[in-house]
Order: structure tokens, then sequence, then C-alpha cells
């Protein structure tokens, strides 16, 4: 039989044969001939010759194929495929038929002899076969068989090449002609599968030359090797396919084939939904299979293979360090020795590979896995995935890691998972996940180590325990591969060490990328699309900068590059700076980063940062990046709440399926652990040593027959969650459904149509008669197209579930009919679809009047109503519904018996329906309308029957002793799953604010919060997973009034009163508290409470409660500082309280009490004698501070003592009490003289040694008082202000003089202080002082110099006085003859003063006598100073002498001359006198030399002075001393330089005195020892610019240059 093209190659353009040339038409036609020829004579032969052979056959089927396949090259359209098996009756395989062989050539007639001959031996063989049993002979005819049929394949093949070839060629030959865009013959189709399953995407595209065909997952490439076994990408012949394995809920997305040539790009779409199996994943059970792969791929025989997987592992239970194998037996069938399938193992879906801890094994029939070394890191659902050329099959079970036992009893586990997040050149991010065993102590941190690969060398990197499962590492070696493991603390020890990390280079990220290299693109062809680098450019702003990551130790940033493209090197440098400042401190000083990502270290916990980035190459540095948001530095992942609701159910016998709700709010969730005990025994055992990240677990190696209570707690980074509420108990064995805790529901049924236009119904339908014991998660809706009656295939209408009983179809066609089917979906998994609907024709509805409304529900049951429910119809017809009218009929009675409830509309969707038949049946519709009229009725309900159920009861209203209003219901047929629904006006009440629930086993109560009139209305309640148990309670406006005055009455019974408590002082500085009550009976009491403690009457306390006049009081003699609290006053007349309180703390009671404690004082301090007006203070027109105060009560024995500062004041008068007021003036006082210690005061001006506390004391037998003023800090200020105010006044108008540097404002004060503050000011502005503006005070006088003035210095000068309040301004105007006037006498006085400071002088350096020893050398030098520099002449004993070799004259850089005698002898004494002169003056200076005989010379030379204090230098002074700087013996006392200058009109008088000091001289003699120099010795002392009175001795020579006291 022959076989035809694939389906999809049967529209192909190039198989068709317009696109053949003539010749290779010709050469098909002949083939085709030949074959047909061949196949008559084939048939006719085989009849003849093996008639004996098919008798003895048992049914035996053969099949022969041609050598080349017709159905390649004919256009019809057969789709049955070759195959080269014989198979019996039971289409069970029995052997190979042998494929006759037909060459290229064409024969005219009969068979050749190569054919002949495998004819007949064909009929041979099976005759063999029949008669004869031998394996090997089967085998030999086999393996010949094989052998013809690969020979005939390359004859086929080699024939299409050539076809092939001579199309192209053709094609080629009309390249112009053929080329055309991408188009797509068939597309790909959308799927809808289960989760595990595998889904296969189709197209078919044409086009020339041949498109590239690229594959997308929502707009991004699908790389097959990114995801090894997820995508598989095949093409052949224009087919082009995209195969997803193990779906997943990742998977659903919209996939898009894009085909592209040089004519144009086309793309096509599909999307792939993936649905949960059963609601969840249960990982104990195998996954769906498929039981029909479609265009699956067949090996080249034409077989299809089948596997079982058989002997499988089970769920397993291993330790840490121990050794687990787990395998599987494959059988393949049938089974070909030289084809293997491809074997994988999964670990929770994840690809294993080879590696130290797994090794997997395949022996031919048998797949093993065999973990080395069991971590926790290997726990998980492991699954074997065996793929062949048909299909693949899959096998999972579970396998748990248990701790092993810790080195030290109560030791935690070993964490787990530990990564790298982030490596870089300078640190390595770490990351490991918390262990499920503590220990029974809570884990106090972990310790990172780390290991560089090819050592054993394990370093710590932290000193101290971290809690947070992250941490940074540095101190690495750029370069260099580390390892990780990480060990958990608690107080009992240290845990095992995790596994060891992945290594990881500590690189940059950038040289990381460049050694792992890139890959070429599929075209084999290397694009290279950077532009050149762009030298001499500075780069611009990094883009994009945020905090990725941010912790108490480190903080992240990443950011993206500078847009601009071809900068060459581009680098980073970080900066960082404190919030609220805008100081940035660059982070990496030394080498700039060259990845977009940097982690800080070091930062301040709890301190908020900014940062920001800049690009730098060789060009420069750019500009900053925009700075980030204010980042503080802490950990910002929380610990996760506790998970709650955890639900057990029953699942097989040693397991058990526990689902809970997940962790509110909880951020890197990184998943959760379970833990289960034996009830009673307190003794938890953790389920799962690896996190979970589902909400549903089975936890396996349970007890069977015992009972556990369950708890899980959440895990991420930041810590463990505190554990959920323990389950509830639940008994191991094995659950109905093989492990399945519900059932899934029935099928809905009622199916209608609620609104149509002219591409979407809107649908309705009932629940479920049956939910199967589980909340009803959602619905599914299918529909399919019926085309003459003849249905057609369903599709899915909606992806997700749907929650509501309605749901909107979509993309129908107008004018078609359509069938219906909804399924219902609990936690159990997706029932059976329901019947299907009644054929529904889409098209537009147009009626005036509303459609059908919907969901009707009947609630509120009893013998004589019931409640009806409903929605509004979603089609509201020409105009909106404005009522609805309700039908009620017996259920057995004709359609005629339909009668109305209501003969007015109603506009709520709730109806409560009265006057029923007890115990009759029941169905109701509702119809809606508008203002065109009554729209269509509703589906009828099912039948109600009217009687109420034993055990019923009403809602019940209370107001307890509190005044709290609450409806109450009570409910006896509740089950684990049931749920009180509180609704108002049958709406569901979500909004706490109003009301609350609490539900407290078979009793709910709904409490109004604050009970008003907007809680008007219906209120009902609902009790799930029953048999309609219900009841509802109508809230009016009058019921209201009743509870609110009940409540009332309950919650405020009270004393009512006039007044309340308060409290007043009384004479004495008693404090009295009461408050006066309305009215209140003779029986009333009261209790004094103070701070929750009664008080009790004493001397303390005064308590008195008239009853007559209501008024309460307590009276207490004073407060004390343990009295500050709440004073309370309780009252009770009998049922009826009241009480009140006063709150005296902080402030209040501070007040009171120094109030209290001052009217006592006050009325003890004036029995005696006391201050009328206490110790003040005034300022005299003098600056004279007077202390005043007035007394009282005074009488003859009244002594009045003055201090300060606790020290008493003694006054050179008696005290007197004239008209009471006693007086003190500070400033009659000054610097004290002791005498016997009596301090005796003297007149001076007040300063700050007068600030202090100065006191006034009054005594006498009756008592004392006393009276403070306080003169420091701000009294102090406060005096000095107004002494200031009154120096202000005093002063005289501005006066302008002028001096030789310029011109000087100045004014006179009749007192000045130091402490007085003044400011000048020029044109109304302060002047800002410098070299040339200065100020100052002398004496009385407060003057402003102006140096080297000009005209710009006129204007309007001031002197600013401040005194603390206005302050007081003299002014001055220098400008016009004023200025002209002071300017002229300024240069006068300038120019006397050039030329006096400009005149020669000798400044120094000659003392007035000098002793030397004979034969010694004499160096002096001096100072010389003029301008222009002076002439310097020599004299001795008033004749010049000249500069010889005997006397040495020098004069050096017109400052210093010097006077040097090489060796002295007697003649050289005399007076000697240097005369120095220029334009401006002449001055002399003089000394006399004296010569004494030499002594000997010991080597010790020692010094002394005389009693004037001349230097002399003796035969025993040290040498170094003689090397000292020398100075006179005697030095005038100068007075130190003063800024301030004298006043203008006491200059002459200083110029006097200074005159007659300089008249005044006093010789000075020094003698000195020198140390002998040897004649002719050129050695001399240079003597550089230094001052007067200085001399240093020269090697060896010594001189001495003292200090000059001549001018």
């Amino acid at each position: 039989m022959s076989g035809s093209i694939p389906f999809y190659q049967k529209h192909h353009l190039h198989y068709d044969r317009g696109y053949r040339s003539k010749e290779t038409e010709a050469t098909l036609s002949q083939y085709q001939s030949s074959s047909s020829r061949y196949s008559a004579s084939r048939s006719a032969s085989a009849t003849s010759r093996s008639a004996s052979a098919t008798s003895r056959s048992r049914g035996l089927k053969l099949s022969s194929h041609s050598g080349l396949d017709e159905s390649r090259l004919s256009p019809v359209t057969k789709r049955a495929k070759p195959t080269y098996l014989a198979l019996d009756k039971e289409n069970q395989i029995i052997g190979y038929v042998v494929p006759i062989f037909r060459g290229s050539q064409e024969f005219a007639t009969g068979l050749s002899d190569t054919e002949e001959k495998r004819v007949r031996d064909t009929a041979a063989y099976m005759a063999r076969r029949d008669l004869f049993t031998s394996g090997l002979e089967m085998e030999r005819s086999e393996q010949t068989s094989r052998r013809e049929t690969m020979r005939e394949s390359a004859e086929r093949i080699s024939l299409s090449k050539r076809i092939h070839e001579h199309g192209e060629h053709f094609k080629r030959m009309n390249e112009d002609s053929l080329m055309h865009a991408p188009n797509f013959v068939i597309k790909p189709r959308s799927h809808t599968v289960w989760e595990n399953q595998c889904v296969r995407l189709h197209c078919t595209v044409s086009g020339w030359p041949d498109p590239r065909v690229v594959w997308y997952k929502n707009n991004v490439t699908i790389d097959p090797l990114a995801h090894p076994g997820k995508f598989k990408l095949q093409s052949s012949y224009n087919v082009h396919s995209l195969e997803i394995n193990r779906c997943d809920f990742d998977d659903t997305a919209q996939y898009r084939v894009s085909a592209m040539n040089s004519k144009g790009e086309l793309s096509a779409f599909a999307s792939v939904v993936v649905k949960r199996f059963k609601g969840e994943i249960d990982e104990s059970l195998p996954a769906p299979r498929r039981d029909v792969i479609e265009d699956g791929p067949v090996s080249e025989y034409g077989i299809t293979f089948k596997t079982h997987i058989v002997d499988t592992f089970g769920v397993s239970f291993g330790r840490e360090g121990e050794t687990m194998s787990l395998g599987c037996t494959v059988i393949i069938y049938p089974h070909l020795h030289r084809y293997q399938p491809e074997v994988q193992w999964y670990r929770d879906h994840v690809l294993l590979t080879e590696s130290k801890w797994s090794h997997m094994h395949w022996s031919g029939d048998r797949a093993t896995l065999t973990l080395t070394h069991l971590n926790k890191e290997d726990e998980g659902l492991y699954t074997l995935r065996v793929t062949t050329k048909s299909g693949y099959e899959t096998y999972s079970a579970y396998v748990f890691v248990r701790d092993s036992d810790a080195e030290v009893e109560g030791a935690p586990g070993a964490p787990l998972d530990v990564c790298c997040l982030d490596a870089n050149k300078d640190y390595i991010i770490v990351s490991w996940k918390q262990p499920a065993v503590d220990g029974g102590e809570s884990i106090l941190g972990y310790f990172v180590d780390r290991c560089e690969v090819g050592t054993n060398h394990w370093c710590q990197c932290n000193d101290t325990p971290i809690k947070f499962a992250r941490f940074p590492v540095t101190g690495l070696v750029e370069g260099r591969s580390y390892i990780f493991r990480v060990r958990a603390v608690n107080k009992s020890g240290m845990s095992h060490p995790s596994r060891v990390s992945e290594p990881v280079a500590a690189m940059d990220p950038a040289d990381r990328a460049r050694m792992r290299g890139t890959s070429a693109p599929w075209t084999g062809q290397i694009i290279v699309t950077e532009e050149e680098p762009a030298e001499g450019i500075v780069p611009g702003r990094p883009r994009e900068l945020q905090v990725t990551e941010a912790t108490k130790n480190y903080v992240v940033l990443s950011w993206k590059p500078p847009g601009e493209k071809g900068l060459e090197g581009v680098m980073y440098y970080v900066e960082k700076c404190v919030s609220g400042s805008d100081s940035w401190q660059r982070v990496n000083t030394e080498i700039p980063v060259r990845s977009p990502r940097f982690a800080l270290f070091d930062l301040a916990e709890g301190k908020s940062y900014n940062f920001r980035v800049r690009c730098c190459n060789s060009a420069g540095v750019g500009e900053p990046s925009d700075p980030t948001e204010a980042t503080t530095v802490g950990d910002k992942l929380d610990i996760p709440s506790a998970p709650s609701k955890v639900v057990p159910t029953r699942n097989t016998d040693t397991s058990v399926v526990v689902s809970w709700e997940a962790s509110h709010d909880a951020k890197e969730l990184v998943g959760y652990y379970i833990e289960a005990s034996l009830v009673g025994s307190n003794v938890w055992e953790p389920c799962n040593n690896k996190p979970v990240n589902a909400t549903r677990f089975i936890c396996h190696g349970l007890m069977t027959e015992e009972t556990y209570v369950l708890r899980v707690r959440a895990v991420n980074a930041a810590g463990l969650s505190q554990f959920s509420e323990e389950s509830e108990p639940v008994k191991v064995k094995a659950a109905i459904g093989g492990g399945i805790p519900h059932a899934s529901p029935t099928p809905p049924y009622g199916i209608s149509v609620l609104e149509c236009v002219r591409d979407a119904m809107v649908l309705a339908w009932k629940q479920p008669t049956f939910i199967g014991g589980a909340d009803i998660t959602g619905y599914f809706v299918d529909y399919r197209e019926v085309i003459d009656g003849v249905p057609g295939k369903w599709h899915e209408a909606n992806i997700k579930s749907v929650s509501e009983r309605a749901y909107r179809v979509t993309d129908l066609k107008e004018n078609k009919k359509y069938q219906f089917q909804v399924r219902a979906a609990n936690m159990a998994g997706v029932g059976i679809p329901s019947l299907p609907s009644d054929t529904f024709l889409c098209e537009e509805w147009t009626i005036a009047v509303p459609g059908p409304p919907y969901d009707l529900e009947i609630r509120e049951v009893r013998s004589d109503s019931l409640v009806l429910l409903w929605r509004a119809p979603v089609y509201q017809g020409r105009d909106p519904v404005n009522g609805f009218y309700i039908d009620i009929k017996e259920a057995d009675a004709p359609e005629e018996a339909w009668r109305g409830v209501n003969t007015k509309a109603t506009e709520k969707t709730f109806f409560k329906i009265k006057n029923l038949k007890e115990a009759e049946t029941y169905v109701f519709r509702v119809r809606a309308q508008n203002k065109a009229g009554v729209g269509k009725t509703s589906e009828v309900t099912d039948p109600v029957h009217a009687v109420t159920k034993p055990g019923t009861t009403e809602i019940v209203v209370d107001v307890d002793d509190d005044g709290v209003i609450s409806l109450n219901f009570e409910c006896s047929d509740l089950n684990a799953d049931s749920k009180f629904v509180w609704s108002k006006n049958y709406e569901e009440i979500t909004d706490s604010t109003r009301m609350t629930m609490e539900t407290k086993g078979n009793m709910s109560k709904a409490i109004f919060n604050t009970p008003g009139e907007e809680d008007i209305g219906i209120y009902s309640c609902f009790v799930t997973h029953t048999d309609g148990v219900s009841a509802s309670y109508t809230l009016s406006e009058e019921e209201l009034k009743k509870l609110l005055e009940i409540s009332h009455d309950h919650k405020f019974p009270i004393i009512p009163l006039k007044s309340e408590l308060a409290v007043e002082l009384m004479e004495k500085g008693r404090v009295r508290f009461w408050l006066q009550a309305e009215k209140i009976s003779a029986n009333g009491k009261v209790d004094y409470v103070f701070n929750d403690n009664l008080l009790s009457q004493g001397e303390k306390y005064k308590m008195h409660f008239d009853k007559d006049t209501g008024v309460i009081e307590m009276i207490m003699e004073c407060l004390n500082p343990e009295d500050e609290g709440t004073f309370t006053f309780q009252l009770q007349d009998g049922k009826a309280k009241n009480q009140s309180s006063l709150v005296l703390i902080g402030d209040v009671f501070k007040q009171l009490q120094k109030e209290s404690e001052f009217q006592r004082k006050e009325w003890f301090r004036k029995q005696g004698p006391h201050f009328i007006e206490y110790l003040s203070y005034e300022v005299t027109p003098e600056c004279c501070v007077v202390l005043k105060c007035k007394v009282g009560n005074m009488k003859k024995e009244t002594v009045a003592l003055w201090y300060k500062d606790g020290r008493e004041l003694k006054a050179d008068e008696h005290l007197s009490f004239a008209e009471g007021v006693l007086t003190l003036e500070i400033a009659q006082r000054g610097s004290t003289a002791d005498t016997d210690d009596d301090q005796v005061w003297r007149a001076a001006k007040i300063s700050k040694k007068d600030a202090g506390i100065y006191e006034v004391v009054l005594k006498d037998d009756r008592g004392k008082d006393t009276s403070t003023l306080n003169l420091t800090d701000q009294g102090f200020k406060d005096l000095m202000n107004l002494v200031f105010s009154v120096i202000a006044n005093s002063s005289t108008p501005l006066k302008i003089t002028s001096t030789d540097e310029g011109i000087r404002l100045y004014t006179f004060v009749n007192y000045y202080n130091d402490l007085l503050q003044v400011t000048w000011h020029y044109k109304d502005s302060a002047i800002a002082f410098s070299d040339r503006v200065k100020s100052g005070v002398v004496g009385e006088q407060l003057w402003l110099q102006i140096t080297e003035p000009t005209e710009k210095d006129m204007g309007k000068y001031a002197i600013e006085f401040h005194d603390g309040k206005d302050g007081l301004k003299r002014t001055v105007d220098l400008s016009g003859k004023a200025f002209d006037d002071a300017f002229a006498e300024f240069q006068r006085l300038k120019a006397a003063a050039i030329a006096e400071r400009n005149r020669a002088r000798v400044a120094g350096g000659l003392p007035d006598v000098v002793t030397i020893q004979e034969g010694k050398a004499l160096n002096l030098t001096c100072n010389i100073s003029g301008d222009p520099v002076p002439e310097v002449t020599w004299l001795k004993n008033d004749r010049e002498i000249t500069s010889d070799e005997h006397i040495i004259l020098k004069f050096e850089s017109g400052k210093f001359a010097s006077f040097t005698i090489t060796a002295v002898n007697t003649s050289d004494s005399g007076k000697y006198s240097i005369l120095v002169k220029n334009k401006y003056g002449t001055e002399s200076g003089d000394f006399t030399l004296e010569i004494t005989e030499g002594t000997p010379d010991l080597g010790v030379t020692s010094y002394c002075t005389d009693a004037d204090g001349n230097v002399v230098f003796g035969p025993n002074t040290p040498k170094e001393k003689m090397k000292s700087s020398i100075t006179g013996t005697k030095t005038k006392k100068r007075k130190e330089s003063v800024t301030k200058t004298p006043p203008a009109e006491k200059m002459e008088d200083n110029k006097e005195s200074k005159n007659k000091e300089s008249g005044k001289k006093k010789e000075e003699k020094i003698t000195a020892a020198v140390s002998v120099q040897p004649k002719g010795s050129d050695s001399e002392q240079k003597v550089a610019e230094q001052p007067a009175g200085t001399a240093k001795d020269p090697e060896p020579a010594a001189e001495t240059q003292p200090e000059n006291t001549k001018k």
C-alpha cells in the first residue's frame, strides 16, 4: 500500500508540478508508469507463487512498498504511513517484511534478475519461518532484510536529491520571478494543557528565499541552550515546530513565530495555557500522561515505542552523609538493541547533571541515580524521565534527608543551599537558607567560612555570628576562586558545616564576562555592532541609578551605562554623602570599577545616605548621575508573619496532606517548614528539612493509626517566623479516594443565556447539587459550534476560573449556533462537565424589555414563608430595570398555574414570600420590568418544601450589662467547613467599622459597634455547608430607638453632678478638693481615691460630705511631691454610680504645689520682719549701681545683713532704715584690703567682678526674711545694659582730628567699661575693619582710625552704643571742608613722621664697655638703619680710622656694621665710636675697649655677672656657654606696644615723657673672655639679620654681640 506525503506538505508550491522542468516531468512520468506496470505484475506473481504459503500464514498480513514512495511525487493526499513490520490478527509484531528493492532504471517488461531472486528468497523465508523455529536463522534473515532495506533507502534518497538539485537549479534560473515574502500556510494553534504535560506548536511557512524562523515567548527570543530539556526546536521541509516539555505555570504565555527573508517579515501568534491538575500539584501522584502522541516523531522504521517504568523507588528517607541510590526498571517495546532512549533525572523539576554529588547510570534496561553524600540540598521530588522517538514517560517520588547527629547535643542543624549572589573583585555576597532544626535553642547566628580553590585551608570570615542569611565576604584576592560554607550556632554549640558552594572567582563582572566569552549567533557569523571607541570624549552621566539591596552590613548599587555609544574604556567612581548634607565622598578612590554594579561596606547603621556615580575614561571624569533617594542603612527585610489556618487531611497509611494560608505581606519568602507532633507528647519533629514554596505539602513517614498535630512557619533571609497555631488533630490512615480528602463537585446544570450580542453571549448556570465537601473555587466554561445539527469540537472559553455563576463568552460568530458546558472546581480538582446546554443562536438582542434575572436562591425556609434572592438581569433592555415581579406555583401544577406574588413591582433583589401552605412544594421564577414592559422570566428554581425543619432557630437580639447590642444566631448542624455569613439587606457584610462578628463553637454574634440610624435594615445569617440553615431579623427605626434606650440604661446608670471635681487654695496654703452632686440619697457613700489607693480620714486628709447640699470636699494641709497623681471621688447610691477625677501631674501639679508652698511661706514670713519690696537695683548718672529694698514690721532689734556669693559684706557706715528703705552702692567697692578678715570696699567702677548673687537677710527674735538678687548671667547682662545706656547718654559728639597715619574720629564718655559694645557705621552700613580702617579705646576715648584716607572715605560716619534695647548713635559728617582740613593736616604730620622714621640710626649691638684679654680677637657688630642707606664712619678717640689687617671694618647689606680686631693689644685701648648719616639726619654710638693681661688657657672658661647685671666671662666658662647667644646685661624695660593709640590731646605729653626717658642713660658694662684666634686667620663671623641684643660665637673665634642700649 502506498503512503501519502505529510499533510503539511501537500499545499507547498515547490511540490506543485508547475515548478518542474519538462525534463523532470518526463522522467517522473516514465517512472510512475513503470511503477504501475511493476505493481500489476508483482501482484499477479505474488498471488500465484505463494498461495500455499499464504494458507499457512495464520492470518499473517504482508505490507510492502516500492523503492521510491509514490506519495512523495503525487499531489494526492493520503495519510497511510509506510511500515515494514509483519503483524498478526492481534496486531502483534511477529517479524519484518522485506521490501522489494527497485533501482532507478526503467524496465520494459517483467522483473529483473535481482527482483526475482528477492521474491523467491522472501517466499522461501516465509516457508522456513513456519517449518523451522530456529532463532539463528530468523536473525540472519532479519539482517539480510535490513541490508536490502538500507540499500533501497539509499537509492530513494539519491533520486530525491537529484530531483531536488534540479528544482533548485530551475529556481536559481528564475530567481526574480520566484522571490516572495514569507507566508504562513498553516499557523500555530493555541493549546490548553495540564501541568507537567508536553505541548508542541506547529507551523508551515512558505517564501523564497527560505525564510529564517525565530520563536518568541512574550516577545523574548527562545534559546533552547539556555533551558536544556525545556524547549526543542525542529525545522524540516519548511515545517517548523516548538516543543515545550513538562509545562508549568510559567509557560503560560503568548508565543510568536517570526519568519523573515529579504522580501519581508511576517509573524503568527499562539497562546499556551497551563492548568493545574486537580487544583494543585500532588507530588505523590504521577503527572498526567498523553494517551495519543499527535504528530510525534517516529523512527525511520515507522515504529511507535511504548515505554513502561516498573520496579520503581518509593518515598525515601536518608540522613546527611549517607549514600542513597534511586533506581527504576525501564521496559521499551519493541526492544531494539542499537536504539537507546534519552534518560534524564530531575530534582524539583530541575535537570540533574553528573557531578561529585550525583552519579547517573543507564544499563540498557535500568536507570540508577546515586547520591554519593546526602545533604539537605538533596531533599526534594525526584523524577525519572525516559524519552523515546514516540514521546516520554516519567515517574516521581519524594526523598527526605534528615539532619545527621550533632557533635554537641542541642546544636542546630546545618544551613543549606549556600550560593553566591554577587561577585566582584573585592567582595562576594554569600547567601544560604536557615535549617529547620534549631536544637531546642534559638539560633544565635551563622559563621561563614571560605577556602581558596586548590587548598584545604578554611578561614572564618566573620568574628561574630550574623542572623541575616546573607553576608558580604571581603578581603579576597582578585582573580582567585573561592568556595564557601556556613555553620549555625546556638547556646549549645556549633552545627556541622553546610555543603560547600560552587566555586566563584573574585573578579570584576566585566572581566568575568570577557573570560567567559560569547558564542556566535545561530547563523555562524560574528557581526560586530559596537562602534569604534571615540577617543578624547568624556563620558556622560550614568542612568537609572538605584539601590537594589540594602542591609545593615552593605548596600548594593546598580545603574546603566551612559547613553552615548562608542566611548573608550568607560569606568565608574561611586560617591556617597550623609543625607541632609552636601559633602560627597568618593568610595573607590584607588581604582574605578568597570561593571555597572557595586557594593558599599562600612556604612554607619541607622544613618541615611545618598549615592551617585560618575563615569570616567582616559579623557576625564564625567558629570555625576542623579543621586539616589535617601537610603537608611539597616535590614529592611522583616521576618515574615506566621502562617495561619493549618488544615491537615488524611492521605495514606503513613502520610498526611497539610495545607495552610500563606504569610501575609511576606517579602522574599524562601519557603515553609512543617513540623508534626504526636498528640500529648509535645515533641516536635520536622517533616521537611528543605523549605517548600507551596502552601500544601505531604508529610510522609508518620505512624499509622496515630494522631498528630502540625504547625508551620515561614522563612526568608531575615529569619524564621513564629509558628502558626497548631492544627486540629488528624489520625493517620488512608483516605477514601486514594488520598484525595475531598471529591470533585458534581456538574452544574440549568445553563441559560442572559444576554447576547453579535460576537458574545452571557451565560448563567446553577450551582452543583453536591460540591464535594469543599468550597467551589471556580467554574470553567466550554463551547462548541453546531453546524446543521452536528456539534463541533469543544473549546475553552475561560483560562482562569470564574467565581461567579455567570460568564461572558466572547469571540463567537454572529448568527452561528452554539452549545455550552460548565465544570465546577474545588480543592479536590475539576469536576466532570455538565450536560451540553440547549443550542443557542448567537444574534444580538434588540428587544426593548429586560432579559431574565438569574442566580435565584432560596433561604429561610419556614412552614409559611421563605426568602427568595436573585440578581438583576444582565440585559437591561431599552431602559434601566425599575422593578421585579415574583411568580409562584406548586411544583406539580401545570404551567397555567403560575401566579404573581406581588402586584406592585419591588425594586429590591430579595423578597420574603409569606402565606405558604405547610408541607406544600413550590417553585418560583422572577421577571424584570422597565418602561417598555416586563421581560423574560428567569430559570425556575428547584422545588422547595415549605416545612420548618427540626432544630430551626431564629436570630436573637441581646443587650448585655455593658449596653452592647448584638444579634445572636445558633446552629446545631455545623461541620468542619461550615461558616457563619452575616448580611445586611442580603448583601454580605465585609466592612467591620459598623459591626464586629464573633463566632464561638456553634454560636455566632454580630455586635453593633456604634448603633445608629445607618444600621437600620434586614440582617440575615446563613451557614455554609449545611442544608440551608439561615434566619433574618428586621431592625426598624422604632426597634432601634427601643434598643438604644435599653442600652443607655444598662450602660450609663450614673449619679448626676452639678460640678466636677475641682481644686482651690485656702489660707496658709491649704488645698481643698471638692465637687457637688445634683441629687444623692442618705444612703449614698463616697470613696476618696488617690492613684488607685483608697484614702481615709487622718491628719493629712480631712473629708466632709454634706448630703443635704451634695457638697463633697477633702482638705490637705499642704502638697508634697508624693501627692502628684490623680485624685478621684467615687460616688455610689444604690446601683447608680459616678465618679469624677482630677489629674495633678507634671507642670500642673508643680504649679499648684509651688503656689501652695508660696502662700504658706508668705503667711509665716509676714509674722516677723519681712520685705515689702524685694531687692532691686538702679544706676546713677555717675554709673554707680545702687541696690535697694523696702522692708516692714521692723523693730530696734532687727538686724540687716548683706551677702555676696555667700560672703558677708562690711560697709564703712551703719545701715539705716530710714523710711523703711535699705540701700547698698556697689560702685563704692573695688579692690579689697583685708584687715582682720574684714573687707573694706573702696570706690571703683562696676565690672565682671561685681557679678554674683546678692542677698539681704532681716532677722530678729520673731524670725527672719531673705531677699536675693541674682546678678549673674542674664541678670548681670540686664544690669550692664542699663549701665551701657547711661554711658551712651554721657558720650560727647563725634570729633575729627588728624595723625601722621591718617584721620581719626573720636568721642569721650564719662566712664568706659570693657564690656561696652559699640559699632562704627559708614553711610549707614557697619564698617568692616581692616589694616587701613581700625578702631580702639584709650581711657575714656573711643576712636576710629582711617589710614591713608582718600576721597572715597568722605561721607557720614556714626558710632552706635548697644544697651540691649534701642541703643544710641552719634554721627559726624567727614566731607567738604571738614575732610579737606583734616586731610591737609594728615599730609603735614605724615611728612614729619617719614623724616623721623627714615633718618640714619644705630639700632643696637654695641656695649658701653668691653674688657678683653690681650692677644684675643674681638668682633663686634651693630645694626644700622636709615633710608637712604647711611654712610658709616668709625672713630677712635674722636679720630676717624680705616680698615686694615689689624682692624677690619665692614658694612654689609646696608644693615650690619662690624668691628674686628684680629689680636688686641694695649695700644687698642680707648674710646671707639661709629657715626652714621644720611639726608634725614646723623647718629652715633660708642664703646670703651679695655685690655687686660692674658691668663693661661686651662681648657675651662667660666663667667659671672656683677651687681649691675653686667656679664663677665671668666676662665672657667664652658665653651658651649661661650657659643650661646649673649645679651646685654642691662636691657631697658620697654613698654609693651598697645594697639590703642593715645588720644590726640595727650600726644604732646607723651612725647615729652619719652624724651625725658631717652635722656636717662645708664652706662652698661660687659666684660667678656673670648678664645684666642691665631693671627692671620681668615675666619670671620657673619651675623645674619636678627633682633638687637643677640650674638653668636664664631668657630674657632668667639664674638660678643650684646644689645645696644643707644638709640
